[in-house]
């Protein structure tokens, strides 16, 4: 299947029961500025364009928020819990993007679509959520041209710093997503350790 704009995602996601139930379950919490991002989109869509008929499994799906006057992370806890009583099995990670700044090293986030643009990958920098209608939602602060022409590179704020560099480099290398999804294009800033050529 051939994806070319954002158009194209959102009917995939519309197709896909699995990740309709998902954001039908996360938009019953009410939460400000919610998202379902990263992976969930991501495998989807690096799924679809290998023609894998199974989805690849995700090690999370990751739901983020924006609450700038709670900012406890037990908060986050009460969420995670309050979903997994709705859908007990899937692996639920919930996040306030009011608090990450801190734990990521950064200046602090605006908004939740911020904080998603500042996602290692312009591949993971993307998100769905449901509006009042119901219809889906996709963001992706740095388009989805990488996404759909299977090209995975570093965000702009990762290639800043060799530090971020690296910690890019780290998680390419971990993921292990060319094992995955072999028609990948791996980009490396220029400015980290290791610069790996495949």
């Amino acid at each position: 299947m051939k994806l070319t704009n954002e158009q194209d995602i959102i009917q995939l996601v519309q197709k896909d029961p699995w990740m309709m139930d998902i954001l039908q379950t996360v938009k019953q919490l009410h939460l400000p500025d919610w998202w379902v991002c990263a992976g969930f989109v991501r495998s989807k869509i690096w799924d679809t364009l290998h023609g894998f008929e199974e989805r690849t499994p995700l090690p999370d799906v990751d739901v983020v928020y924006f609450d700038a006057e709670n900012i406890d992370e037990s908060e986050e806890k009460k969420y995670e819990k309050q979903l997994l009583n709705m859908s007990s099995t899937v692996p639920w990670s919930v996040k306030n993007e009011a608090r990450m700044h801190i734990i990521n090293n950064m200046p602090p986030f605006s908004s939740s679509v911020d904080a998603i643009s500042k996602f290692p990958e312009t591949a993971t920098a993307l998100g769905l959520r449901l509006n009042e209608q119901d219809e889906i939602v996709l963001v992706a602060p740095w388009g989805v041209q990488d996404i759909i022409n299977l090209e995975l590179r570093p965000t702009p704020c990762y290639e800043e710093t060799k530090e971020y560099a690296n910690m890019y480099e780290e998680r390419v290398l971990t993921k292990k997503w060319q094992e995955k999804w072999s028609k990948l294009k791996v980009f490396y800033p220029l400015n980290a350790i290791y610069i790996n050529t495949n």
